[in-house]
């Protein structure tokens, strides 16, 4: 299959990965809530749903591939439709790239870097390309595609000569873990909540990680928490610095289990910032990629008080999203 751009396709018939359908599409390969996956080859990315496909090698009836953003997940999914064989051969690191991109987690550490060198790539005051990443978002996401495609494979099994792209990111991300060896951040689980309580010396400098292609992470790099826990539902607590995150892998149609659903967390942010005498609490929407709860600024409240408003309203609260009821 050859890539084309999302609003080129309408009048085309096409194969939408990691996206949303438009009017020429004739199969969907995407984990996006809402969206009817294919019977067998559901699974937890889109990158390995159009691995799924390429290998069945069923006839679609479109001989072009494209998606309506740029990310991790979507390029490893485009490059399984438009070089099978290379992708083929690299599936397990591949694979691992779009892990790292949308689920922040890693199982090789050359995948990681990829990610974060997608990442820079995507950036226009840092990218290689920046000169190109102009105009509107739908320019940029072909430009991105195109250069992309032909490097993702490269970057994969010859990061070092992409360094400048990573090493940064990478040595936040190697001075989170040896945080988390040595016990200056300290994770601890409720299972019964899907909930990790992520505990960081208030000596501990705050550390960032890319999410996607173009969101920034703060506290500790968000794969080195992600690879210490199993759990979705994140609270860091960093002295009286407070967020919570429930991970991306609750906004999908995961399939490796069904995570228990997401609530609203505004009115929580409402309750908290009533209790706290010197910080505002603000809380985004359970429609967010990664909905999160958090102080702005030092909170008077201490751990324990935060963490029994946050479990109260977390076990109370009604569910606010479903990513696995179709819609038309």
């Amino acid at each position: 299959m050859r890539y084309r751009e999302y609003q080129a396709t309408v009048d085309i018939p096409n194969v939408v990965v990691d996206g949303s359908p438009n009017a020429g599409t004739v199969l969907t390969l995407s984990h996006w809530p809402g969206m009817r996956q294919p019977a067998g080859l559901q699974a937890d990315l889109s990158a390995q749903m159009a691995f799924r496909f390429a290998s069945r090698g069923d006839a679609v009836g479109a001989g072009v591939v494209t998606n309506n953003h740029f990310d991790q997940d979507g390029l490893v999914a485009m490059l399984a439709l438009v070089d099978r064989d290379t992708a083929r051969r690299h599936r397990d690191l591949l694979i691992d790239v779009a892990a790292a991109g949308d689920f922040a987690t890693y199982r090789y550490r050359q995948s990681a870097r990829a990610s974060m060198a997608i990442a820079s790539y995507a950036d226009p005051e840092r990218s290689p390309i920046a000169s190109q990443l102009t105009g509107p978002y739908e320019d940029q996401c072909a430009v991105l595609y195109r250069t992309m495609l032909d490097t993702l494979v490269d970057l994969v099994v010859d990061p070092d000569r992409f360094r400048s792209l990573w090493a940064d990111e990478d040595d936040d991300l190697a001075r989170s873990e040896a945080a988390l060896a040595r016990g200056a951040i300290v994770v601890g689980e409720r299972p019964e909540l899907d909930l990790a309580i992520v505990e960081i010396d208030a000596g501990e400098p705050t550390r960032s990680g890319h999410r996607f292609a173009s969101d920034e992470y703060g506290g500790v790099h968000p794969m080195a928490i992600h690879n210490a826990t199993g759990c979705f539902r994140i609270l860091q607590v960093h002295g009286r610095r407070y967020t919570y995150t429930d991970r991306y892998e609750t906004w999908v149609q995961y399939q490796s289990r069904r995570p228990l659903p997401r609530v609203d967390l505004r009115p929580l942010a409402e309750r908290l910032t009533d209790a706290d005498t010197s910080a505002t609490w603000t809380a985004s929407a359970p429609s967010h990629l990664s909905p999160s709860l958090m102080a702005e600024g030092d909170s008077s409240l201490d751990p324990a008080t935060v963490l029994d408003h946050l479990t109260r309203h977390l076990s109370s609260s009604p569910p606010a999203w479903d990513p696995y009821a179709a819609t038309p």
